[in-house]
Parts: C-alpha cells; structure tokens; sequence
C-alpha cells in the first residue's frame, strides 16, 4: 500500500434494521489526529445507543460493521481504519484512541502485521477480562500470508461467531439478541456464497491480472488464475517501487492480452498502478476496483456482492 493521509475517525452507534447501510460519520475528534469518536447513526436520525452499551472497537471499518450487525444497538463501537485514503502502516495513535480501547470490553482486530498499531494501544491498558479477538489467531493463520483475509468468504461467518458467542459471555441479558442477529447475518450472507459458486462455476481458471493481492483469496475461492507475478504485487503492497523485471511481466499480461480482467486496488494510486490501469485500458482489458476499506453506505455483503458483479461483468465480455 503507498496511502498517504492518517487516519480519519469513525465511531457507530446506530440500529442497522434488516442490514441497511451504516453510512456513518465522524464527529468531534481532533481534526488531522485521527482519533476516535462516536457518531449517532444515520438511519434513524435522533436514534441513540443504550444507555447501557457495551463498549467495544473493531479497528477495521468491516470488522465494526459485523459488530453493529450482531450487536445492534447494545453495543457502544468505535473503529479505527475507514479511511480509503488512510495507510494503516502510517497510523498515530493518540490519547484519544487509547482511551477508546481502554473502554472497551471487546475487540476485534485483523493480526498478521495489518493494524500492528492495535497491539500498542492494547498493551497499554492491560485488562485480563477484555476479549481481543485477533483474526489471524483465529484462523490459525501463519505469518507472512496475504492480510486480507477478510476476502476469504470462510472467515467472516467464523468470526461472526466468535463475536456472537463472546458477547453473549459479556452481556448474558441480550444473548437471544446476539444470537438471532448472527442466525440473520449468516442467511444474509447467502447472495454473496451464491455468486462466489456461479462465478467458480463460469469462470474457473480464467487468468486476471492483480496490481497487489487484496483480492487474492477471494479469486482463490473462484478458482480464478492469478497471472501477475508475485514480485510486482508485494512492491505494490508494499509502496515500493516493483523492479524493472516485474513491471515488464505485468506490462506483458496486459499488451499480449494474457489475461480476462485486471483487478485493480482503487486505495493505492501509484504512478506504476495508474500506468498499468491505462495500458488496460488501451489494450481493451476490463478493469475492476476494489477496496481494502468497506465504503460509506454499504453493508460488508453490499460491498462485497457489488464487487463481485463488477467482475462477473468484466469476465463476460
């Protein structure tokens, strides 16, 4: 990633009816500090948390969604990494990010080096009866393998559960609540299995190209044979600049059309990326975004069921 700003704040606290969209906004904060806050929620204007919330942080945007999704209104959510302009790798925590995760009675965060900077402010409020829920640990993932796990379609309805269980420990009085949401959470993650199952159907093996691996493990899901060498997309990755060698190997996918599709990741804009994106565009390769960070206005399996159509469309033409 070579993203430059720091980190903008998000904090949630709103009733998400049937799933909709939580398009939330900052308030308060310190400005360019990055540091977090609270928002009431957007689709109810007015509507407020309980009084008696649990306070928890999912430091990455998705990860809270899940939260506000199983935890609704009982839960009190701050969240660190929004920002699509945001690289994770530059972040700065503050006093007031510290004190959102000293608050907080459960946290989910991603592991594998992603958001390093949440082991910081967790060591810095020692508290033995806080649940962290560390996504790597979780899926007994190693070391060094691609961070963007929450592509892989098997760890959301994973970590969903691991949510659903530990909240009902912290809050026994709306257990029912917790586990009815994460039965709706996963009915609605069928439409996003579905496509996955109709896209592995139509297009197994087909080759694309990747300017980084953000979208690696969900073409692995779908069979897809990712063409670009590994080199150019950890540069990438990275903010580094790809050697010579590597910019060339992409650079051949596309002019000697080698490949259906170029994946393209929207939050990394880098002279070689953008160079890459037109020669796709000279050369008639379909081009797709996609993203590190869930946007405004969409749900985790809104944003995720639109991204896979985009590519259903690119890899039928």
């Amino acid at each position: 990633m070579s993203l430059r700003n720091r980190l903008a704040c998000l904090g949630a606290a709103c009733l998400l009816p049937a799933f909709a969209a939580a398009a939330l906004a900052c308030e308060g904060g310190a400005g360019g500090g990055g540091s977090a806050s609270q928002s009431s929620g957007p689709v109810q204007p007015g509507y407020a948390y309980d009084p008696n919330a649990i306070t928890v942080t999912g430091a990455e945007n998705f990860y809270a969604d899940l939260l506000h999704q199983i935890g609704g209104s009982n839960l009190k959510i701050y969240t660190f990494l929004r920002d699509p302009s945001a690289d994770p790798h530059q972040y700065e925590s503050n006093a007031g990010d510290a004190r959102a995760v000293a608050d907080s009675r459960l946290v989910i965060e991603n592991g594998l080096g992603y958001d390093a900077f949440m082991d910081h402010l967790l060591a810095a409020s020692p508290d033995p009866s806080r649940v962290v829920i560390n996504v790597q640990k979780l899926i007994d993932a190693q070391n060094g393998v691609n961070a963007h796990v929450w592509y892989d379609p098997t760890v959301m309805p994973r970590l969903a559960q691991e949510v659903s269980s530990a909240l009902a420990k912290l809050d026994p009085a709306h257990a029912p609540t917790y586990a009815a949401n994460f039965v709706t959470f996963q009915d609605s993650l069928k439409p996003l299995d579905d496509e996955v199952a109709s896209l592995k159907q139509r297009y197994s093996g087909a080759p694309i190209a990747l300017t980084e691996p953000v979208f690696g493990y969900m073409a692995d899901a779908m069979g897809l044979s990712v063409k670009s060498p590994r080199e150019f997309m950890k540069a990438i990755e990275e903010g580094n600049d790809p050697s010579s060698t590597a910019v060339a190997a992409e650079q051949d996918l596309i002019t000697k059309r080698r490949v259906k599709a170029l994946v393209y990741n929207s939050q990394t804009i880098t002279k070689v990326t953008t160079r890459i994106k037109d020669l796709a565009k000279k050369n008639g390769i379909p081009i797709v975004g996609v993203s590190e960070t869930e946007p405004a206005g969409k749900t985790f399996q809104g944003w995720q069921l639109s991204q896979l159509r985009d590519l259903d469309a690119a890899l039928s033409r």
